[in-house]
C-alpha cells in the first residue's frame, strides 16, 4: 500500500514518517491486505494536533478517520486505532464487497457533485422573490453506486461522511442513508407513487 504523509503547519521528519508507516501499514494488512494507498495529513491548529487518514481500500471504498491531541504522535496513533478498529468491524462485509464489485460496477449511476457557496445575509429574505440563485463553488465527477441498506451504512460508517445516496439493490429506488443528530442513522426510502396510488 502506498502512503502519502502530508503536513500543514508543521515539518514532517523522518522519524514522524517512519513512525507512520511502520504503525499504519500493519495496522490496514492485518484487516485488509489489498488496500490500494493511504493518505494521511497531519495538522497544527494553535495547540492542537489534528490527524485525517484516507484509505483507499478498493474501488469506491474509503475508510476515513480524525483525531486531535496535544501532541502529534497520539493525534496520529489515535486516528490509526480508529481506522483498525473499523476496518476490524466491517473485515468480512469488506471481503464480500470486494469479492462482488464486478456485479455493483455495472450498476453505477454517473453524477455531479455540486458545492454550493453559504447564502449570504443579504440575499435570506428576497432568495424566492426575485430569482437569487446560488452560487456553485465546485462541481466534481461522483457515482451512486448499487447497494443494500446494509451496504450504504457500513459505507457511511467507513467514509465518515453525514450522508450517502445509493440506489437501493431490492427495488433499484433512489435512497439516503444519513447521520442523525441524535446519533443513530436515518434511512430515506420514497414510496413508490404507483404503490401509493393503489
Amino acid at each position: 500500500m502506498q502512503i502519502t504523509v502530508i503536513g500543514k503547519q508543521l515539518d514532517v521528519g523522518n522519524a514522524l514518517r517512519e513512525h507512520v508507516v511502520e504503525t499504519l501499514d500493519p495496522a490496514v494488512e492485518k484487516y485488509f491486505d489489498h488496500a490500494i494507498e493511504a493518505t494521511v495529513t497531519l495538522t497544527k491548529q494553535a495547540h492542537l494536533y489534528h490527524t485525517q487518514i484516507s484509505v483507499h481500500v478498493g474501488k469506491g471504498m474509503m475508510v476515513q478517520a480524525k483525531a486531535s491531541a496535544d501532541e502529534v504522535y497520539p493525534a496520529f496513533d489515535g486516528a490509526c486505532d480508529k481506522v483498525a478498529k473499523q476496518l476490524r468491524r466491517y473485515k468480512r462485509r469488506l471481503r464480500d464487497h470486494h469479492a462482488s464489485r464486478d456485479h455493483h460496477e455495472q450498476a453505477r449511476l454517473d453524477a455531479i457533485h455540486y458545492v454550493i457557496a453559504q447564502e449570504d445575509d443579504d440575499h435570506s429574505d428576497d432568495t424566492h422573490v426575485n430569482g437569487y440563485e446560488p452560487v456553485i463553488v465546485a462541481e466534481t465527477p461522483d457515482r451512486i453506486d448499487t447497494l443494500s441498506v446494509g451496504e450504504a451504512v457500513m459505507r457511511l460508517d467507513l467514509g465518515d461522511i453525514p450522508a450517502l445516496m445509493f440506489r437501493n439493490g431490492k427495488h433499484g429506488g433512489l435512497n439516503v442513508v444519513s447521520r442523525r443528530a441524535d446519533g443513530n442513522i436515518g434511512w430515506l426510502d420514497p414510496a413508490d407513487e404507483e404503490a401509493g396510488a393503489a
